[in-house]
């Protein structure tokens, strides 16, 4: 059995074992903010930040940013790198299932980056569901999916199929594409997705 517990998140932090943690932004964010797809600046929540590296991206591109993660030791993190670069970001350590009675509405825009591979795949209908309350009308989720079919996890697989199962009932499908850009180790395993709440 896999530990998803906070405790166990914090201490993957404190020990270095974060090789999800790239120590930048992800490249396909980077070109699609300089690209004519680019979204225009609104309240945006980075879910499962960690060290708030994507984050801090939209956060210079404009976009008033609140990163949330499980891990301490991530929020300390972001929050002293983006303090160093001066940089107006908000990082708060909570559980994002907790989120919809503190933020319900109040976003135009959730950030998805190695998030949804990292929770209990029996939570994802749940997730799509925190995201959908967390966006206000016609708020959108700029996701960058990890499509792996590797073994266990975190971070769990997830077939493009599933992701469009998951969230078209709900989201409008606005750009769903194989990233073209990604990182070395996972090239071929991305998704670019922009999705629209439906009216």
């Amino acid at each position: 059995m896999i530990d998803l517990s906070a405790e166990a998140w914090e201490k993957r932090y404190q020990e270095n074992r974060d090789p999800w943690d790239l120590g930048c932004p992800a490249p396909p964010f980077i070109n699609l903010l300089a690209s004519g797809q680019a979204p225009k600046p609104g309240q945006m929540a980075v879910l499962g930040c960690g060290s708030g590296h994507d984050a801090m991206l939209f956060s210079t591109a404009g976009f008033d940013v609140i990163g949330f993660d499980f891990a301490t030791s991530a929020i300390a993190r972001a929050s002293t790198i983006a303090k160093a670069r001066e940089l107006n970001v908000q990082f708060l350590q909570r559980n994002i299932f907790e989120l919809q009675a503190e933020f319900l509405h109040s976003f135009d825009y959730v950030l998805e980056h190695t998030c949804f591979c990292a929770i209990d795949p029996t939570l994802r209908s749940q997730y799509v569901q925190l995201i959908k309350n967390l966006l206000r009308p016609n708020g959108q989720l700029i996701a960058l999916f990890f499509t792996h079919s590797r073994l266990d996890g975190p971070p769990f697989g997830v077939k493009p199929q599933e992701i469009l199962d998951s969230f078209s009932p709900y989201f409008d499908i606005i750009l769903f594409k194989a990233a073209k850009d990604s990182i070395a180790s996972r090239k071929g395993e991305e998704h670019l997705a922009i999705f629209q709440v439906q009216g």
